[in-house]
């Protein structure tokens, strides 16, 4: 169940990237709420030529996650701690990642908030939701709309052997995230963009 749920399912994304090469070495990356380093670790650890920041407002899930970069000898990686909706404003972060990553943090609207500002243009945000999100997903256009970005494909499947449905829905960076956005800390998640 530990495999399925948290490194089959983090390396999922490869169904929605490029299949010759889903993660060239150099991209860099960011795993939004990466709470114990699902998925931006796994993706770490699978594709070690990508520079990943690990990002999260919980300093003790950093100080874990810092623990095992150190004892599995990683590097490009980093954690970052801070809410999005602040760090999201820092030159060194915004619109400066070729992918950002999320799972199980917040809805569509929210999540795409929290994400595409970190983007760069023509870069991508893959959120990693439940079998059954078309509803929220289509729930999203406007947020979406307004942040600069456009759902280019979504991919639905079930975890091998589990039962458990999944969809990743990628959406590309295809304007500029006005700079009003992502709102105050808090707001977002109140008061989902639609």
């Amino acid at each position: 169940e530990v495999i399925t749920k948290h490194f089959i399912d983090p390396l999922s994304i490869v169904r929605c990237l490029d299949p010759a090469d889903p993660l060239p070495a150099g991209t860099r990356g960011i795993d939004i709420g990466t709470g114990a380093g699902f998925p931006g670790l796994v993706l770490k650890i699978a594709y070690p030529g990508i520079r990943m920041t690990l990002f999260d407002s919980l300093q003790k899930r950093l100080r874990f996650l810092d623990e095992v970069i150190g004892a599995l000898g990683l590097t490009d990686v980093v954690t970052v701690h801070g809410r999005a909706e602040d760090c999201a404003h820092m030159p060194e972060h915004r619109e400066t990642y070729d992918l950002a990553v999320s799972r199980a943090v917040a809805n569509m609207s929210t999540l795409s908030e929290f994400c595409l500002p970190f983007v760069r243009m023509e870069g991508c945000f893959a959120a990693y939701k439940s079998g059954d999100s078309e509803a929220e997903i289509a729930s999203a256009a406007g947020a979406l709309k307004k942040l600069g970005g456009t759902v280019e494909k979504t991919v639905s499947f079930e975890l091998p052997g589990s039962g458990i449905g999944r969809s990743l829905v990628l959406v590309r960076k295809v304007r500029r995230t006005p700079a009003a956005y992502p709102r105050k800390a808090g707001t977002p998640a109140k008061e989902p963009l639609n």
